[in-house]
């Protein structure tokens, strides 16, 4: 099997962790047009909050298997049992405020898809509908946020969301490909660019 953190250049931030890479490689930046998707990308991002993304990659099929994999619908009607349940599972992060935040984001979440709108078009809205190609060619030079996410952010918090403060939410656009911040010597760039 190859090795995925071979000796491309990419972004500084995977280091040689072979999930890292593999997520840098694969999916980091990809463009994600799918309202559940980017709901679940949406919900661990907010439990990344203070933490690194690493942790919550380790995690994540363990958060799928436990949010009955992000179905709006079903987390939506979690009550007091479930939040029990979840604050005693191991495999995820277990902060009651953001299995809290979840469940009312589903709420919000469907809110927003009973109302007619489309959660994949009211979030890529916030860039145009096309993602917004950064060449950055230095680490340094990536923004933690930007006007556009903190449009998004507000706008999402408008609406009943939580967890969803601008530096997560441009963390979210990133890597859902809403922004390309693959720095310019970086192998994933131009084949992001192209997608």
């Amino acid at each position: 099997m190859a090795d995925p953190c071979d000796d491309r250049p990419r972004c500084h931030w995977p280091g040689t962790d072979p999930l890292y890479c593999a997520y840098h490689d694969e999916e980091w930046g990809v463009p994600e047009r799918d309202g559940r998707a980017l709901w679940e990308k949406l919900m661990l991002d907010g439990f990344q909050a203070g933490l690194a993304w690493i942790t919550i990659l380790r995690k994540r099929d363990a958060f799928r298997a436990a949010f009955h994999d992000f179905d709006p619908e079903i987390v939506a009607g979690y009550g007091d049992d479930d939040v029990e349940r979840l604050m005693a599972d191991a495999g995820i992060v277990r902060s009651r405020a953001k299995i809290l935040a979840a469940i009312g984001n589903a709420k919000a979440y469907l809110a927003l898809r009973d109302e007619g709108q489309d959660f994949a078009e009211f979030l890529w809205s916030f860039v145009g509908g096309a993602p917004v190609q950064n060449t950055w060619s230095d680490r340094g030079q990536v923004p933690v946020t930007t006007p556009a996410a903190e449009a998004m952010s507000k706008a999402l918090k408008a609406r009943g969301f939580k967890f969803v403060g601008p530096v997560i939410v441009y963390a979210f656009m990133q890597a859902v490909g809403m922004v390309n911040d693959h720095t310019t010597a970086c192998f994933r760039h131009d084949e992001v660019k192209r997608l």
